[in-house]
């Protein structure tokens, strides 16, 4: 594959301890790390970290005011930096989901907007910015003792986190958590996901809207396999899906896929890549793919880097 853009290893241990579920923005010319999980019989942590190059890291706070840090939604909007949702206290007594929302300026500072938005306590929501709003797709109730029942399927959307539109209760794709939510195209996209306790369920649908309410199949089964815990973005005029996990061979995934229509797929094959693993962060900075941290059996702190040149598109890199 020589002349291929490849993963560089830019950090084999950031600064902050090894995690997964984390939280992840980009703000103020920085990369952002919040919050996450070291297991499952202790409280997750609450810190946060930034990064203007992917390796060296400055702590902003070791515990921001929020405490549902496992699993969050997490967004960068109007200037601020938004925390909504996530678990606290894993398998804990009176561990719980949450439906407050958070914000920040700086990352040190945090302000709770709202202890209790109109959509219902959760984790594992997807989140985009379309339209100048923040959308929450989806997610479950509860983590580790919760149901079929527990999945949701609703749309929300606002302007300043405190108040909430409703765009439809009941999106015609399953209920789920863990799954890929991207704004491409000027269109609202789904796609992955499902769930993890009591019984695994993963999906490899693509859907997509125009305005969160009327929604398309775009494909039933695409090319990769059924996953939850991936990371999702948009890079280069093309939807990318990172990593991940599935049951039944209990197994973590490092491919890499993209897609210019969410119909038709292809894999991206590099020389050097990162471990198999999954709840991995991961953003678009600096004109580059980043990919950060994750479980990849054990708990990893390692960054990588993927730049694709602007002229060479991955259409015209070697692909399978």
């Amino acid at each position: 594959m020589t002349g291929m853009p490849d993963w560089q290893l830019m950090s084999e241990h950031a600064d902050w301890a090894a995690r997964d579920s984390c939280g992840e923005v980009v703000h103020d010319g920085r990369m952002w790390l919040l919050g996450g999980w070291f297991n499952s019989n202790s409280v997750g942590p609450r810190d946060v970290w930034s990064s203007a190059d992917g390796c060296a890291w400055s702590r902003s706070t070791p515990c921001a005011g929020w405490r549902h840090g496992d699993l969050p939604t997490t967004l960068a909007h109007d200037g601020r930096i938004w925390f909504m949702g996530g678990w606290y206290r894993g398998r804990l007594p009176g561990a719980s989901a949450s439906n407050e929302v958070w914000a920040s300026a700086d990352g040190a500072h945090w302000e709770c907007v709202t202890r209790n938005a109109p959509w219902s306590p959760r984790l594992g929501a997807a989140g985009v910015v379309f339209r100048d709003r923040m959308w929450l797709l989806g997610g479950g109730e509860r983590y580790f003792d919760g149901d079929d029942s527990d999945l949701r399927s609703d749309v929300w959307h606002s302007a300043d986190g405190a108040a909430w539109e409703m765009a439809t209760e009941n999106a015609p794709w399953a209920g789920r958590a863990f799954h890929g939510a991207l704004a491409f195209a000027d269109r609202l996209w789904v796609f992955g996901g499902g769930d993890y306790l009591p019984a695994y369920r993963g999906h490899c649908d693509v859907w997509s809207s125009p305005d969160g309410v009327a929604w398309t199949l775009e494909t039933e089964r695409a090319p990769w396999d059924p996953r939850i815990w991936f990371s999702a973005l948009v890079y280069r005029g093309r939807m990318w899906i990172l990593g991940g996990w599935a049951e039944d061979p209990s197994r973590n995934f490092n491919d890499v896929w993209h897609s210019a229509d969410g119909v038709h797929w292809q894999e991206l094959r590099t020389d050097t890549t990162w471990s198999p693993r999954h709840e991995h962060s991961a953003w678009v900075f600096e004109d580059a793919i980043w990919l950060a941290g994750g479980n990849a059996w054990p708990l990893v702190n390692d960054v990588w880097r993927l730049q694709i040149p602007e002229d060479r598109p991955p259409d015209n890199c070697e692909l399978t």
